[in-house]
């Protein structure tokens, strides 16, 4: 593990606002630090596919000269970002994590990027993804400890925040893959309800992926989304994120529901202390931690996520079935084993099995929905552990799949800590109450304390 001396350190962006209209610093300035810390450590740490640094100069540049007449374009200009490389940009590839697509550029932004773009943020570079946000990891190491995985399949967007590259990256999560490697690297990590964030552009098709942050502080994350929300929406069809252009402002939730998922069996005693603590926390402040063993609403929703893993993989490997088919036809000995065995698997199913799966998926989150009646939101561990040795793989989801099964906003705070590592705190809400569950997660915050404190 790092020395206290070289423990990476997050940049948060909305509390430099007074700064940049003060014209004590600058968005210009604030990127020359990220620069610093990108040439100090991108050899061994391994973030970016690509860079544009004078792209990025240039927009850092425009946006001091708005800050300085008093005309930002929004919260986030000048905001330094990454961006995923699976989420389309005009001015770098978008290569997916596979060498099938080595160097491919579209020349387009996502809608994403787009919306960011006119807002004032900086984009900084593409991120290293896994093989198209699945399993198959990149190079990417842990900032913490280089010999640890950073997670995954957003792997560099939360390493480079966390090692303070960038203030915000943008993710995306169909099993876990925006809050396992947030609570690995010790970053704040949201996947909102599914739809909330516009997807296009992006390889991130699948009907639970979703599009979320990494970020150094909850506000510089929600005022991403934001950012977002507000020029491109919400995924066809559906009504976009709700909630105020702001931070919402902290509340303490009166009730909660502890769920010890599947996760509670493969977690140490290590992560259940660092939990129980936290919830120990909790109800001394005064806020009802309901279990299991309490209530039957949270007994239901227990028994019912213990089908989320199996059905996930199920609804996951269907949805896959296009476009996989089309890359083999191209190359298939550029595929992993991993993607290959998932065709083979989509193509063994039928449709009727995927309607089951879908069938199975829609009465889970039945039973979820009336926990809504007894707890405002859920709170359980991100990971069973920190993160594991090893970038050959990213660490067990088994805790983060529920989130994404249930299609609800879910995030990651890094308020514990496991073995003097970087454990994140998961919190669940209920679909398009996401502004209320970061209200909440303020809260929570403000009687849990943060991960130095925890550690100290």
């Amino acid at each position: 593990m790092m020395s206290n001396a070289t423990k990476p350190t997050a940049k948060p962006f909305l509390a430099l606002a007074n700064a940049f209209r003060a014209g004590s610093d600058t968005p210009a300035a604030l990127l020359e630090r990220c620069f610093a810390a990108i040439d100090a450590r991108e050899s061994e740490l391994q973030v970016f596919t690509a860079q544009n640094r004078e792209g990025a100069k240039r927009a850092a540049d425009e946006a001091t000269k708005r800050w300085r007449d008093g005309k930002p374009l929004s919260p986030v200009d000048g905001m330094p970002v990454g961006v995923k490389d699976v989420i389309e940009s005009r001015d770098m590839p978008t290569q997916m994590g596979s060498p099938l697509f080595a160097g491919h550029n579209t020349g387009y932004d996502s809608a994403s990027v787009r919306a960011l773009r006119e807002a004032g943020a900086v984009i900084v570079g593409k991120t290293v993804t896994t093989e198209f946000a699945a399993t198959e990891p990149g190079p990417t190491r842990n900032p913490w400890d280089t010999q640890r995985t950073p997670g995954g399949s957003s792997s560099g967007s939360a390493a480079g925040v966390a090692a303070g590259y960038f203030c915000a990256a943008l993710g995306t999560q169909v099993v876990g893959s925006i809050l396992r490697p947030a609570s690995y690297c010790g970053v704040y990590g949201m996947k909102p309800t599914t739809g909330a964030i516009n997807r296009g552009g992006s390889m991130d098709h699948m009907s639970q992926s979703a599009q979320g942050f990494l970020a150094a502080s909850l506000a510089d994350g929600w005022a991403v989304l934001r950012a977002i929300a507000d020029r491109a929406g919400g995924d066809a069809g559906y009504p976009g994120l709700y909630g105020p252009a702001e931070t919402p402002a902290a509340t303490r939730p009166k009730s909660l529901a502890f769920l010890e998922t599947p996760g509670w069996a493969e977690t140490g005693e290590a992560g259940k202390a660092a939990l129980e603590t936290a919830i120990q926390r909790l109800r001394d402040a005064g806020v009802t931690v309901l279990t299991r063993r309490d209530t039957a609403e949270v007994e239901a929703v227990e028994v019912a996520l213990g089908k989320a893993m199996v059905l996930t993989r199920k609804i996951n490997a269907w949805e896959s079935r296009w476009p996989l088919n089309t890359f083999a036809d191209r190359d298939a000995t550029k595929l992993s084993q991993t993607m290959r065995d998932r065709l083979k698997e989509a193509e063994a199913m039928t449709l009727a099995e995927y309607r089951e799966h879908l069938a199975g998926r829609e009465q889970v989150r039945a039973v979820y929905t009336r926990l809504a009646a007894v707890a405002e939101a859920s709170v359980t561990l991100s990971a069973p552990a920190e993160a594991p040795v090893g970038i050959k793989g990213t660490g067990n989801p088994i805790y983060v799949v529920p989130g994404s099964l249930l299609g609800v906003p879910a995030l990651s705070m890094p308020l514990l800590a496991c073995n003097g590592l970087p454990l994140g705190l998961q919190l669940m809400g209920y679909a398009n109450k996401d502004a209320e569950l970061v209200a909440a997660a303020a809260g929570i915050e403000a009687i849990v304390g943060n991960a130095a404190s925890i550690r100290a």
